[in-house]
């Protein structure tokens, strides 16, 4: 697959997944402003999800549409990060899923605001404020609830224990990264993961959690490996196409 394409579904597949994730709260939150929240930071993600399907249809010639990306591709054409299709376990992992993937989301985004594709540019340019807050919202609940009670701390910490790993699937890079990093579309990764692992030490630490000492080996959803999660995950949010292909309302 061409890079550009590549790039462009990864980013957009982690926003799919985790705005579907994400919306799975709605009217299941614990009180009605995180239900709004949740819902809110839900709608964004899945409008970056049009943008960036958008810049790979273009660069397919049109082939597709952004409807089939989401909705036509089986489980191993999903190249997210295994993250995002984890669980709601509970409001303490979401919360954490939510923070982990913040924390990596918004320096890439701040770094993409100096591609040399003007597409990639002009969506991260847009991106960026969104996301802003999502930090800033994740990061305060999980600083909130890890200092908070005794049960707050103790679901809070078996939600990071349970999803640090992950992040070695945000943290990856490969060959069609390299390819466009050599031409300035893609930022240098080390800025990235600096400000990623200087994000996560100072809020985790003021939510008095401590990192989990387990190594980083959760990897493959960038290359279409996915956990058994997934399936779930593409069977609600694609049956109704699925069912009634072509449909129009």
């Amino acid at each position: 697959m061409d890079p550009f394409v590549t790039f462009c579904l990864r980013m957009g597949d982690n926003a799919l997944i985790l705005g579907q994730r994400t919306g799975e709260w709605c009217g299941h939150a614990p009180i009605l402003e995180e239900d709004i929240a949740f819902a809110n930071m839900g709608l964004d993600l899945i409008g970056q999800t049009q943008l960036w399907y958008g810049l790979a249809c273009e660069a397919e010639g049109g082939a597709r549409t952004p409807d089939d990306l989401a909705f036509l591709r089986g489980e191993r054409e999903f190249l997210n990060t295994q993250l995002v299709e984890q669980p709601n376990t509970d409001f303490a992992h979401a919360l954490m899923r939510q923070y982990i993937f913040d924390a990596w989301h918004l320096p890439m985004l701040d770094a993409l605001t100096g591609s040399t594709h003007d597409g990639v540019r002009a969506l991260a340019e847009k991106s960026v404020k969104e996301v802003r807050y999502h930090l800033e919202r994740s990061r305060d609940l999980i600083v909130r609830l890890g200092d908070g009670s005794a049960e707050s701390h103790a679901r809070m910490q078996a939600a990071l224990e349970a999803l640090w790993p992950f992040t070695a699937d945000l943290l990856e890079t490969d060959a069609a990264d390299a390819a466009l990093r050599e031409t300035g579309v893609l930022p240098d990764p080390a800025p990235v993961r600096a400000a990623f692992e200087a994000e996560t030490a100072a809020s985790l630490a003021a939510a008095t959690l401590a990192l989990p000492e387990a190594r980083l080996t959760r990897r493959g959803g960038r290359q279409g490996i996915h956990s058994e999660h997934m399936g779930y995950v593409l069977a609600e949010m694609q049956s109704l196409p699925r069912a009634h292909p072509g449909a129009v309302w």
